[in-house]
């Protein structure tokens, strides 16, 4: 899987066959917000999760900590618990 990272517009970005799948980010300090989840319903159901995992995996080789704020990927978090060590001390989903 392909991610593009832009960094103009801060969001991770993959292009499916049912569209443009987008995560937007903010970086504080050593921690990542993943603030919202943008794509066509469609896309972000058949690949979300692996669009995720494969963000998660880049922000894991950059030592950061990623605080999710958007349902969905909360979400993805509470039905993935291996992902749970990158989130930042104290923050409990």
């Amino acid at each position: 899987m392909k991610i593009k990272n832009n960094e103009l517009l801060r969001q991770f970005e993959y292009q499916t066959d049912d569209g443009l799948l987008s995560v937007e980010y903010s970086l504080q300090e050593r921690k990542i917000f993943l603030t919202k989840l943008k794509g066509l319903e469609n896309a972000v159901q058949n690949q979300g999760a692996d669009f995720l995992k494969a963000i998660l995996e880049v922000v894991g080789e950059k030592k950061l900590r990623v605080v999710p704020t958007h349902p969905k990927i909360v979400s993805f978090f509470r039905k993935n618990p291996v992902y749970k060590e990158l989130l930042p001390p104290g923050i409990r989903i």
